[in-house]
């Protein structure tokens, strides 16, 4: 079931007050699981060379793209229905994507595209790696004053201490026609980790669920903001969260134009514990999951994301 454009919240993060801004993200959080980050720092220029640069691997004939297919560090190349997002879906998705890991690390463990044919691929990326990842990292210290923790906190944890964050290029070649068979370029899912900051090109097609378990689903679009990221919790956060925080079911509809977009998954250290936190639990409302290695959540997620072992 269908329904109307979604107004989603603006959170500013120049805002001096950094607690009302918290507050702001508290309501965002609860009421929808989604909303749009503004003056965030990244300036269009840098998005604008990242969608060129996306657009022209995506670009390369289906035989170089798999020369560097996704590996078993889950970093690379991912084909046309290689992914299946929703089970009750028969087919995989309609895209095509790159995955790119941790740039800082000591071992590099990323697959790059040749130079001879993307000279400036590989700087473009790392440089958005680089301010992406310092604008996650200022979100989630404002999510925690949200839970009425530190600011710090996830720093103190060890969640920020070399975090399994990802770019994810996306590109829906789009279809002449909307399928029957239930296909979509993503299948209704909700993001595993964190939290995903998400760039768009303004191509129509992002639905959410704000009502996951309503039957019937309501989807409602969600209007691309020039210069704005959307920003959703993930499954992750919500269970640290004891479910006060909302994993939002979203998804992507095929469309007769080509859609490209970029995510950002900003995950814990492998070796973090998730576990219920203090201020989101109580004796009415005690935890729902037991604790896990963030590393152990998540290898499982994609295991059965990608029906093969990560």
């Amino acid at each position: 079931m269908e329904g109307e454009t979604l107004n989603l919240p603006f959170i500013d993060l120049s805002a001096p007050d950094r607690i009302s801004t918290a507050k702001l993200i508290r309501q965002a959080c609860l009421d929808h699981g989604f909303f749009y980050l503004i003056n965030h720092g990244i300036d269009d220029g840098i998005l604008k060379r990242v969608f060129e640069e996306s657009r022209s691997f995506f670009c390369l004939p289906l035989q170089e793209k798999m020369k560097i297919e996704r590996n078993s560090e889950h970093r690379g190349y991912t084909p046309l229905y290689s992914e299946t997002l929703d089970p009750s879906v028969s087919k995989g998705d309609l895209k095509e994507s790159f995955y790119i890991g941790p740039v800082e690390a000591q071992i590099d463990r990323n697959q790059w595209p040749p130079q001879e044919f993307l000279p400036h691929w590989r700087s473009t990326m790392e440089c958005y790696y680089e301010k992406i990842l310092n604008v996650g990292k200022i979100l989630l210290s404002l999510i925690a004053l949200a839970l009425n923790l530190d600011e710090d906190f996830f720093e103190k944890v060890g969640a920020l201490t070399s975090p399994m964050a990802f770019i994810r290029l996306l590109h829906y070649p789009g279809s002449p026609t909307i399928s029957e068979d239930g296909s979509y370029g993503a299948s209704a899912h909700s993001d595993y980790g964190m939290i995903t900051l998400l760039a768009t090109d303004g191509v129509r097609g992002l639905q959410i669920c704000r009502e996951k378990d309503n039957i019937p689903q309501i989807w409602e679009d969600v209007n691309h903001v020039e210069g704005a990221f959307i920003v959703n919790v993930g499954d992750m956060l919500e269970r640290w969260t004891n479910c006060l925080f909302r994993s939002t079911l979203h998804r992507v509809l095929m469309t007769a134009q080509e859609r490209f977009s970029i995510a950002f998954f900003l995950d814990p250290n492998s070796d973090c514990i998730v576990e219920c936190l203090k201020s989101c639990c109580s004796e009415t409302s005690p935890p729902r999951f037991p604790p896990i290695r963030s590393g152990d959540y998540l290898r499982e997620r994609l295991r059965v994301t990608y029906s093969e072992k990560v």
